[in-house]
């Protein structure tokens, strides 16, 4: 089995656990972007000590205090967090939706290619159900839509490397 196979089972894996308990994946999802935003600021405070000149000092520290301060209403407010996610995955989804039909149109020759059209189009569906569905559905939402986007990335990813597969053999 290949690395590309390994990683789209993990992906469905992950998107089924994500469907099964979509409160804790949200949560989830909410404390690990303020773990990142705390890493981040940490990164920014390093930064400082090599910007080259006391000016791009004070910026990257006043984007650190940003990050850091971010990451800890994440972290201390998970459930407000995940409300404010919820917008932000919208906005991620609608851009990879789009960035998945330009790949589908570089590869649509290909066969396949048809699952990342696929992709493409329910991605861009779930962007809309999580605009459409905002605040009230957050708490429940962004965690089923994380999910169902790992389990059609997964399968798309499968279902391509099994196409080309049986293309090159």
């Amino acid at each position: 089995m290949t690395k590309n196979a390994l990683l789209a089972i993990l992906f469905i894996i992950v998107g089924l656990l994500a469907i099964g308990e979509p409160m804790v994946a949200g949560m989830a999802v909410a404390l690990l972007v303020g773990w990142a935003l705390i890493l981040a600021a940490i990164a920014h405070l390093f930064g400082a000590f090599t910007a080259g000149g006391f000016g791009r000092a004070v910026w990257q520290v006043l984007i650190a205090i940003a990050y850091f301060i971010g990451g800890m209403y994440f972290i201390t407010h998970p459930l407000l967090g995940l409300g404010t996610l919820t917008l932000i995955l919208a906005i991620v989804l609608f851009v990879e939706a789009v960035f998945e039909l330009v790949v589908y149109t570089q590869t649509r020759h290909l066969p396949g290619a048809g699952w990342r059209l696929m992709n493409a189009i329910v991605t861009a569906i779930l962007g809309l159900l999580i605009w459409a569905g905002w605040p009230s559905t957050s708490v429940w939402a962004i965690g089923t839509l994380v999910g169902v986007n790992f389990l059609m990335t997964g399968i798309s990813r499968l279902m391509f490397g099994m196409a080309v597969r049986r293309l090159t053999s």
